[in-house]
């Protein structure tokens, strides 16, 4: 299960200027369900679940990423979201829960199988064990150079 194959051109933001982790989630969501992948109520599901199993990810580099999903029931077809971020945005750490995590890269799971969930969690993982790629992503300009950094 490769990410680039989930990951719609159409939500993709690179640079994103956020505040705070509910505007990313909100912007991200929001670009799936113009896109048709998920439900109405996706966004405010992902936020409550966010608020209490967070899903930040300290990756012990220079960049953390965070990886905000959601039940399968709010998703209509499976597709992914990415952004990367102008400067840090916290999100919280998905282990020790109350710990803030700066993060610069977020990528959103909308997958309608609970198979496919665990399946892509370990793609999303693989890449961000490879700091070239995270550097890459970061540095993009380009959904171009997105798919390129993934392939």
């Amino acid at each position: 299960m490769e990410i680039k194959d989930f990951l719609d051109p159409g939500a993709i933001v690179l640079n994103m200027e956020a505040e705070t982790s509910e505007e990313v989630i909100r912007e991200l969501g929001g670009r799936l369900l113009d896109l048709g992948f998920v439900t109405d109520d996706f966004i405010d599901a992902t936020l409550e679940r966010e608020a209490n199993m967070p899903t930040g990810l300290p990756l012990g580099g220079s960049v953390n990423a965070a990886i905000p999903h959601v039940d399968i029931e709010y998703v209509k077809k499976s597709a992914l979201g990415l952004a990367t971020l102008k400067q840090e945005v916290v999100f919280y750490n998905m282990v020790e829960n109350e710990v803030a995590v700066p993060c610069r890269l977020v990528i959103m799971l909308a997958l309608d199988q609970p198979k496919s969930q665990v399946e892509m969690l370990q793609s999303v993982a693989a890449v961000l064990q490879q700091p070239v790629v995270i550097d890459a992503l970061i540095a993009a300009e380009s959904v171009k150079e997105i798919y390129a950094a993934l392939s």
